[in-house]
């Protein structure tokens, strides 16, 4: 049999994994990183083309990361970007269309006259709702970016004019993503980076050129954070705890009951920013750089605001709480109100404009105040807010008619006016260990309470609910709730987390107060051992017997139904129910009453007035007493308005007493007659009950849907309102000032090509005039001024109107001639000096293959028409001289024969003459 081949040995690397399996690692590897790829925000205006090109060509072409681009274009100009960036890199440019899904290693460029957004990884093209004007398509991106991709978000900031990208960084950073601004001076124009740096939000600042290795570095180092949800390992842990404790001992902040998600988050972004793998090197650095320190505190306080955020939740608390504390508020009247977490102050000047504007509406109203205490951590944010200055891209969230009522505009921004600021005292505060404000009417914990702990949020909803006045609005974030303390606060509107307080006394629900200002044990014992060393006084011995043995039972109850006080002995109609504690009197209700006290609560809360319900049985059995119930809503005493008072009594219903109703036989009613009609009593009464009830929801529900309309119209027509002039020149200036970069860009490569064609032609020594369609001169090389007089300011003058040494006056006719035919003339013409030029007239064919005038070259043949006038002269000379030799051959020839015939001729006479000398002799002889 063939042995089988040993399987040869998988290669291993050195870190002991098999080739496949590195191999099947590094997909996955590569799998993930495609899938959290990071997206580049780059926000540019005037200038910034410049910036652009040398980023990209700084930037490697398989970084892994995608760019989009959001200029300040021209909305009527077509856009020239991609193609002018296309040479500047390797990666693939193209202009964003609609859904276009974003990938890595490419460049998305914005159209013009367009607003883009990211969602679900697709860039969405969206037509903006002005043309001109003040448009921030850098924030509306960068916000969407920020939303989309949370810690995988870059915003890059580069050179414009204004301050757009601003409120977008603030969104990426919240969002634990990283801003990048090209270094001010090092800008063509240094207001967009600028206003970035001075708002704090840059966590790299260089020029354009060192922007790509910054943003490399930072990605390869930022170790990634895991999404599972698996608990901190211990080491972690402890490192995060060290952290705290280098937290509070330089800022005097304690952060423990912070969430460690959040703190875990901020803590590996610095890390990143440092390009540290360990966080144990971060510990380090903290310690050998305490400006780290004073960073990371600024990270963890996340100071994101903005006026009017969530303007539906406004909305919401103008006409729901605000008009009722208005109405409440006696004339003179000052309503106090406390905004935690205020950071820059947008959200309490948002309060006192909106208080400003509702106390148009009350006629008692304008006499009545409002007292804002602002309050936050960051005591640069509360200078900051103090100074009541905003930058112009503010009116994206600002209406015009707010702006022109409660701004005064200034170079670059607007300030808070005089009577807003007024109403506002900032302060800084930690909530956590700093005495509360009291006595308050309104108090705003938005989106504040999202990064603390539950156990620290359990204590601060009890010290807000101390706090507040009766009646007193909880105003929180669209992230947050009040949780389990539905006894505490009673929602207005809850999708917009507008809560009311109410009255409680329920066990557990002691306010909460900071550690700083807490008593000590001591001082908590001393009064109360001193009050139990004192016996009971008469009178009070004498009411707890008049109220045992005579006092009906009864019990006090909230809106809710839950028990706040007991009075009598209530044992026979109410039970404790099984399970965990409640102490809701429907829940303790016996079998037979918890029917009908769900109705009488529900009559009682809308008619606002007093229910009784006789003969009910509270058990069963056919020989359990019948139970009156009284329940009575209570407008008296003050402290005591919108609770109800149920009062339990027995009674017995006597049957003579009773109406009879005769039977067949005219006998009296039986008892079980009795029960049934007075069942059938009750069910009458609960199904009209049903029936107020469901009539009230659809009246609710009307005014609700009208409520959502009217706010619908309100959202448009404030969408539809115009920007100031100002505004649109200035957002003209930006978008011609990237026209005129992108033209620049096309008139070097045009200056550069006309270089290049200049020297062709001059090169060739060949002389050329350019003609347009009327014979008016368009162009002319240097060699055509010996030929026609030709000066710099000749350019559009008609070619008869100049001086010429040619000898052509048919020129003019056979361009005419050429413009009609569209056949080239050629011809030999002199000039004046005895130069000699080949004349070619030929048709000047345009891109598109129009017919846009002629051009006419001349040749040089003087030297030829020399050699040919020297050659024809040569040739004159050799004929000639080939004639005289004929002549002079032709005589000589003449001469020779001329001798030959008269030698000739001697020989014949000289032979006649011997002839005849010959015959005489003979005829002598």
């Amino acid at each position: 049999m063939k042995k089988s081949a040993p399987k040869k040995p998988r290669k291993r690397r050195s870190d002991g994994m098999t080739a496949n399996s590195a191999s099947a690692s590094s997909a996955k590897n590569k799998r993930i990183a495609n899938r959290c790829f990071p997206i580049v925000g780059i926000g540019a205006s005037a200038g910034g083309l410049e910036a652009l090109v040398e980023f990209f060509d700084h930037m490697p072409a398989d970084s892994g990361m995608a760019f989009v681009i959001i200029q300040h274009l021209d909305p009527t100009q077509k856009g020239m970007m991609p193609e002018l960036l296309q040479r500047a890199t390797a990666m693939k440019v193209a202009q964003v269309k609609d859904r276009t899904r974003v990938k890595p290693n490419c460049v998305y460029v914005i159209p013009p006259n367009s607003d883009i957004s990211l969602l679900h990884g697709a860039l969405h093209v969206l037509a903006p709702v002005a043309p001109r004007g003040l448009r921030l398509p850098i924030d509306f991106f960068f916000r969407s970016l920020a939303e989309d991709r949370h810690e995988h978000s870059v915003g890059i900031i580069m050179s414009g004019m204004g301050s757009d990208g601003m409120l977008g960084l603030k969104a990426i950073k919240e969002k634990a993503g990283v801003a990048l601004v090209q270094d001010p001076a090092s800008a063509k124009f240094d207001a967009m980076p600028r206003s970035a740096i001075e708002a704090g939000l840059a966590d790299f600042v260089a020029p354009v050129d060192e922007l790509p290795g910054k943003l490399i570095g930072y990605w390869r180092h930022l170790p990634r954070i895991d999404k599972s949800k698996q608990p901190i390992g211990e080491k972690v842990q402890s490192a995060l705890e060290k952290i705290v404790i280098l937290l509070r001992t330089h800022t005097g902040h304690d952060f423990t009951l912070y969430r460690r998600s959040t703190l875990y988050r901020r803590v590996e972004r610095r890390m990143g920013i440092h390009q540290l793998d360990k966080i144990g090197a971060y510990i380090q650095y903290l310690q050998e750089n305490p400006q780290e320190l004073g960073i990371l505190f600024k990270e963890m306080l996340i100071g994101v605001t903005s006026f009017f955020r969530d303007p539906a939740a406004w909305q919401q608390l103008a006409k729901r709480a605000l008009p009722a504390l208005l109405a409440s508020q006696p004339a003179g009247g000052t309503l106090r109100a406390w905004v935690t977490g205020c950071s820059t102050g947008e959200e309490a000047y948002s309060l006192a404009m909106m208080f400003t504007e509702a106390r148009k509406h009350i006629k008692s109203a304008p006499s009545i105040s409002l007292q804002i205490y602002a309050t936050d951590l960051d005591k640069d944010a509360i200078d900051k807010a103090r100074q009541g200055y905003f930058v112009e891209n503010i009116a994206a969230d600002v209406s015009p008619a707010r702006l022109a009522r409660f701004f005064v505009k200034e170079p670059g921004g607007y300030r808070v006016n005089k009577e807003i600021r007024a109403m506002v005292v900032f302060a800084p505060q930690n909530l956590i260990m700093d005495p509360p404000f009291t006595k308050l009417d309104i108090l705003c914990c938005r989106n504040l309470l999202i990064y603390l702990t539950p156990e620290l949020q359990r204590k601060l909803f009890r010290l807000f609910h101390y706090s507040l006045n009766p009646q007193g609005i909880l105003f929180l974030g669209s992230a947050e709730s009040i949780g389990d303390f539905a006894n505490l606060f009673t929602p207005l509107t809850l999708k917009e987390r507008i809560f009311q307080r109410k009255e409680s006394t329920l066990l557990g629900n002691e306010p909460y107060f900071p550690a700083t200002f807490v008593p000590t044990p001591a001082d908590r014992t001393d009064r109360p051992q001193a009050l139990r060393r004192s016996g009971p006084s008469l009178q009070s011995l004498t009411d707890q017997l008049l109220q045992a043995r005579f006092a009906p039972p009864a019990v006090l109850v909230n809106d809710q139904g839950d028990i706040l006080y007991v009075s009598g002995r209530t044992g026979k109609y109410l039970e404790p129910a099984a399970g965990k504690a409640n102490w809701n009197v429907i829940a303790m209700a016996s079998e037979g009453l918890r029917y009908d006290l769900v109705g009488a609560l529900q009559k009682v809360h809308r008619k606002k007035s007093t229910i009784t319900i006789r003969g009910i049985k509270a058990r069963s059995e056919t020989d359990a007493p019948s139970v009156d119930i009284v329940v009575q809503w209570l407008e008296e005493p003050k402290e005591l308005h919108g609770m109800v008072l149920i009062v339990f009594s027995d009674t017995v219903i006597p049957v003579e007493t009773s109406p009879r109703i005769g039977t067949d036989k005219g006998q009296p009613r039986n008892a079980r007659q009795m029960e049934l009609e007075h069942e059938l009593k009750r069910a009458h009464e609960e199904i009209q009950g049903s029936r107020e009830e469901m009539q009230s929801s659809q009246e609710e529900l009307k005014s609700m849907n009208e409520e959502l309309q009217s706010t619908n119209e309100e959202l448009q027509s404030t969408n539809e309102e115009l920007m100031t002039s100002k505004e649109e020149m200035q957002s003209l200036n930006e978008e011609l000032q990237t026209v005129n970069s992108e033209l620049q860009a096309k008139l070097d490569e045009l200056s550069g090509a006309n270089n290049d064609m200049k020297n062709l032609l001059n090169s060739t020594d060949i002389a050329t005039v350019f003609l347009d369609n009327d014979l008016h001169v368009r162009r002319f090389t240097l060699q055509a001024k010996t030929i026609i007089k030709f000066i710099a300011s000749d350019v559009g003058r008609p070619i008869t109107d100049l001086a010429s040494d040619l000898l052509y006056p048919a020129l003019v006719t056979d361009s005419h001639k050429v413009l009609r035919t569209l056949l080239s003339s050629e011809r030999s013409i002199t000039t004046n000096d005895g130069r000699w030029f080949t004349v070619r007239v030929m048709p000047y064919r345009t891109m598109d293959n129009r017919i846009d005038g002629v051009v006419i070259t001349f040749a040089d043949i003087t030297a030829a028409k020399k050699v040919e006038a020297g050659l024809r002269e040569q040739h004159s000379d050799l004929v000639r001289h080939s004639t005289e030799q004929r002549f002079a051959l032709d005589r000589a020839l003449g001469r020779l024969q001329v001798r030959d015939t008269r030698r000739q001729l001697r020989k014949a006479k000289g032979k006649t003459i011997r002839r005849a000398a010959g015959g005489g002799g003979k005829a002598k002889s």
